[in-house]
């Protein structure tokens, strides 16, 4: 098992991951702010560790399932920032043409077989992909992640009872960010840990500090190594926090600032940078030199995007049937 904060290379790709999901999101939230970016979205500041923790331990070829609130999860799992961000300003150079947006990224070449607007959408097709590299005997795992909120959802059952059912290689990867929309998950669930549902279900469940990397590095690895020796899927609830609204429609009235504030002192982010430091595994300048190295990128991604072509609806019907 990696131990990441004392590994340079690692260290530098995890920091620059989580900063570049961060200050991705941070740019979508002032271009809508603006009127430049239309639609809604869904923003997972203060998640950044899941997503990359997790796709550390992933390959290429390895699958992902997203979320409405999936930026990260596209970023981790190696998305280019330019065409993301075309996606969300509907350019025809974005993943889906303009198409998509915020809640519909797609890119296939990394394994990311899209984000969802549906709740619990991601956990059957997670389950499908899981079972295409059964049959196909390619040793692929795929990795559905959702929201506690997913888990009321008829889809999630049924995904989960056929992944255990047939022994499916994929991992289910709840992101805990304490509420479904306005609903603590702690009035919706009459449990302590999310992760004793797993064993309803037979397979093993596991429940970690979402705001740790090597902690959802480990055991996403774990279930990750179990579902390619033909394990079966694994249950993973990793407990986290959004800053902002559930959507960019929410005034955030149900809950405090002082719990916002106590979560924002909990930030991955320099949590990890600290102990990289502690480490003596990277310098202050090295972590400088990561932040304004993202920043430059995201600048340029950002002016790329905008100045390419607007998507158009003359030719809508090539994405809906196949060739």
């Amino acid at each position: 098992m990696k131990q990441i904060a004392v590994d340079p290379e690692l260290s530098v790709s995890v920091l620059r991951t989580m900063w570049k999901i961060r200050r991705f999101e941070e740019a979508v939230e002032d271009l809508y702010g603006r009127g430049l970016m239309h639609g809604t979205m869904h923003l997972s500041i203060g998640q950044e560790a899941v997503p990359t923790a997790a796709c550390l331990a992933l390959n290429i070829d390895d699958y992902i399932t997203s979320t409405h609130r999936g930026h990260g999860h596209c970023i981790a799992k190696g998305a280019d920032m330019e065409r993301m961000m075309a996606e969300l300003l509907a350019k025809e150079t974005g993943y889906c043409r303009g198409r998509g947006g915020s809640m519909h990224i797609a890119d296939t070449a990394t394994g990311n077989l899209g984000a969802n607007g549906i709740v619990a959408g991601g956990i059957p097709i997670a389950a499908g992909a899981a079972l295409s590299a059964k049959m196909r005997g390619t040793k692929q795992v795929a990795v559905s992640f959702h929201g506690d909120g997913a888990m009321g959802e008829g889809a999630w059952h049924e995904g989960v009872v056929l992944a255990a059912m047939w022994q499916l290689p994929v991992v289910f990867l709840c992101e805990n960010n304490m509420y479904g929309m306005s609903m603590p998950a702690d009035k919706a669930f009459n449990l302590e840990k999310l992760s004793d549902r797993a064993k309803g279900y037979g397979i093993p469940g596991v429940t970690v500090d979402g705001n740790d990397i090597q902690a959802v590095y480990e055991a996403t690895q774990e279930a990750v190594d179990r579902a390619r020796a033909g394990g079966g899927p694994t249950f993973i609830e990793a407990k986290t926090y959004r800053w902002r609204g559930h959507s960019k429609s929410d005034k955030n009235l149900y809950r405090t600032r002082e719990e916002i504030e106590e979560w924002r002192l909990r930030d991955p982010i320099p949590k990890f940078e600290d102990v990289v430091l502690a480490a003596g595994t990277l310098t202050e300048d090295d972590l400088e030199a990561i932040r304004n190295n993202v920043r430059t990128e995201l600048r340029t991604a950002v002016q790329r995007a905008n100045a390419a072509p607007d998507a158009t609806a003359d030719d809508l019907l090539s994405a809906v049937y196949a060739r």
